[in-house]
């Protein structure tokens, strides 16, 4: 089983940091401000303003910026101010070995995926597919913050993934498939192929989601994914929503499962309300995990926290 990290605590330090794309310093303030108010103590990375185009500045300060917090040993969580694109840059000047020995709450979505599942099989950490610092706000559902909460302050297991009500999970495959679950955001999973990043599927449970993509685009992805050996190998496969994705060719984003992941025989759970969407599920990523497809469950097996 994967490295759990420490449970938050009301009053902790949270490092916030710039991994991805920039946003603007009024946004980082007043989401800042909102988190202060939740009885946090934020700790702004040197960075974490810098933008250089649609990058938060260069990747070794992006870099260096995370391994300040994991090497603080004050700060228990740390909390990207968003995703956007250019995580994966970060990698070469990450010391995965000091991670290891550091373990901290991380959490995120969008192109944070990505470091949630090196870190997962680099650092043997689970980490959270679930809120950014944009996040933080009055307009934010509270499902998402007892979600995520609940997971990183009040670990028990076995419990149910579950969505909020009126959102039911559905089961489209019979059967049962259970593992460590990794994935997440589609577009960010399908760029680590040919990587030494990649993701490693083998016995595990794929989790996918995206966001603005055109259905034909998001065949494209998964269609790679099963070119690349990823469905074959996989255990159980959990589908979430694709945010703002049109229709193309006459084709819905769930005609497109039901044509292309149903026949691949693998339990299947689809509708999770996790990542880009407005509701967000707390994702274990690294976390045993099983899929009841027969019944339309998902189940965390272990506590993902220590």
């Amino acid at each position: 089983m994967a490295q759990k990290p420490p449970r938050l605590q009301q009053g902790d330090a949270v490092g916030i940091v710039a991994l991805g794309s920039p946003r603007s310093a009024d946004a980082i303030n007043a989401n800042v401000a909102y988190l202060r108010g939740l009885g946090f103590q934020p700790v702004l990375g040197e960075h974490v303003y810098a933008r250089t185009g649609f990058l938060a500045g260069p990747p070794q300060d992006r870099a260096s910026d995370f391994m300040t917090m994991i090497e603080d040993p004050s700060i228990k969580w740390i909390l990207p101010t968003r995703g956007g694109v250019g995580v994966a840059g970060i990698f070469p000047y990450l010391d995965f070995d000091t991670i290891r020995a550091n373990p901290k709450i991380i959490s995120g979505y969008s192109d944070i995926t990505i470091l949630l599942n090196v870190l997962y099989q680099e650092a043997d950490l689970i980490g959270f597919h679930s809120l950014l610092l944009l996040d933080f706000h009055n307009g934010t559902p509270d499902y998402n913050f007892n979600q995520f909460f609940s997971s990183t302050m009040m670990p028990s297991s076995p419990r149910l993934l579950e969505n909020p009500p009126g959102f039911p999970l559905n089961g489209l495959v019979n059967g049962r498939g259970r593992g460590p679950l990794v994935g997440g955001n589609l577009t960010s999973f399908v760029d680590s192929l040919g990587t030494p990043y990649e993701i490693d599927t083998a016995g595990k449970v794929i989790f996918l989601e995206d966001t603005h993509e055109p259905v034909n685009t998001v065949y494209r992805y998964l269609a790679h994914l099963e070119a690349a050996g990823k469905f074959a190998d996989c255990e159980a496969i959990i589908m979430g929503t694709c945010t703002s994705c049109p229709i193309a060719y006459n084709t819905s984003y769930d005609e497109l499962i039901s044509g292309f992941l149903v026949p691949l025989g693998k339990p299947l759970v689809t509708n999770l309300q996790s990542g880009h969407g407005y509701y967000k599920a707390s994702v274990p990523i690294g976390a045993e995990v099983e899929v009841d497809g027969t019944n339309g469950r998902i189940t965390i097996l272990e506590n993902t926290v220590s």
